[in-house]
């Protein structure tokens, strides 16, 4: 069960849009040194505050959290301290992986002494930014039904907050107002979607003013503009409903996108194989590494990394 202490932490980390991942002890297999319902959280960063298990399950449960944060989805990590105790193990898996199936994965962790833990791992990413320029009734429906979908609605009562990169969408309902230098930085940001509330005739005209000021045309096709899906909408809610089932489209990589959905986190792996014991480890700074041929070689352990580099030249980066 989750402490006080963790669960008021996992608010401070989601109020602060910091992405972590719950770490739950669902069942042990003695002897180990955890006991089934401990939980931890895992940051963006390798960091864990509260206790999965020793050093060597903790390496298992970090690079996996770090998996877990890129995917977006929960998967249940079986830790064994050897493969052959997985009859069901599948030796051409790479690394310290002994089988892989959808929402499980069993990996062997040599360091481990004995027993088996499996840990359930919940990413908790922080909910994608919709910055919402205008103050019109429109905005204000945006704002109400966006909550509903999970998004994290900023709206110029938010102190007309600045497009960024990492941000889903930028819809600009302001009817004129300084509407052409907010497109302009959403597009130079690279913004997933962006959409103009605007008619038809209105949004042409805003286009090749855009234009005319050196936007060039390849981001300014990327506007949507009248913004959303047709669907005949009047009213303000309606309004708001076209445009918002236009951007969780883009959220889900849909066809309807304005362009592939960014991923949030990097393409870069989140885990590497430690080349001495097979240990698969997170790639992040706070883990013991050292650079090789131009490569980063990660280690489990201050052990490996010295019998790494006393073997010099003649160490191998595969294993």
């Amino acid at each position: 069960m989750i402490t006080r202490e963790l669960s008021r932490r996992s608010r401070e980390l989601a109020d602060a849009r910091q992405a972590f991942v719950t770490a739950t002890v669902v069942r042990t297999q003695h002897p180990t040194s955890v006991q089934p319902g401990s939980v931890a959280l895992v940051l963006a960063d390798g960091t864990i505050e509260g206790f999965v298990g020793g050093v060597c399950a903790e390496h298992s449960v970090r690079a996996y959290s770090l998996t877990a944060l890129r995917s977006g989805k929960p998967v249940l990590l079986r830790i064994l301290p050897d493969p052959e105790q997985d009859a069901a193990g599948d030796e051409g898996l790479e690394g310290a992986v002994v089988a892989s199936e959808e929402g499980a994965v069993t990996v062997r962790n040599p360091c481990l002494s004995g027993g088996a833990i499996e840990v359930f791992l919940e990413p908790t990413p922080p909910p994608p930014r919709v910055v919402v320029i205008g103050d019109t009734p429109t905005v204000a429906a945006l704002a109400r039904i966006g909550k509903e979908l999970g998004l994290d609605v900023l709206t110029s009562e938010d102190r007309a907050p600045e497009p960024a990169g990492g941000d889903l969408a930028l819809i600009v309902a302001a009817h004129g107002r300084d509407e052409l230098q907010v497109l302009r930085r959403g597009l130079e940001a690279g913004v997933a979607y962006v959409g103009l509330v605007a008619s038809e005739k209105r949004g042409a005209r805003m286009l090749e003013e855009l234009r005319a000021r050196g936007v060039g045309d390849e981001l300014v096709a990327r506007i949507d503009v009248p913004a959303g899906i047709p669907i005949g909408s009047h009213t303000a809610s309606e309004i708001a409903v076209a445009i918002l089932a236009k951007v969780v489209s883009v959220r889900r990589g849909g066809s309807g996108s304005a362009r592939p959905e960014p991923q949030g986190a990097d393409a870069a792996a989140a885990v590497a194989v430690d080349p001495i014991c097979g240990m698969t480890v997170a790639a992040v700074e706070s883990t013991l590494s050292v650079q090789r041929d131009g490569e980063t070689v990660y280690f489990c352990s201050e052990g490996c990394k010295a019998t790494f580099e006393a073997q010099g030249e003649h160490a191998s980066l595969a294993r």
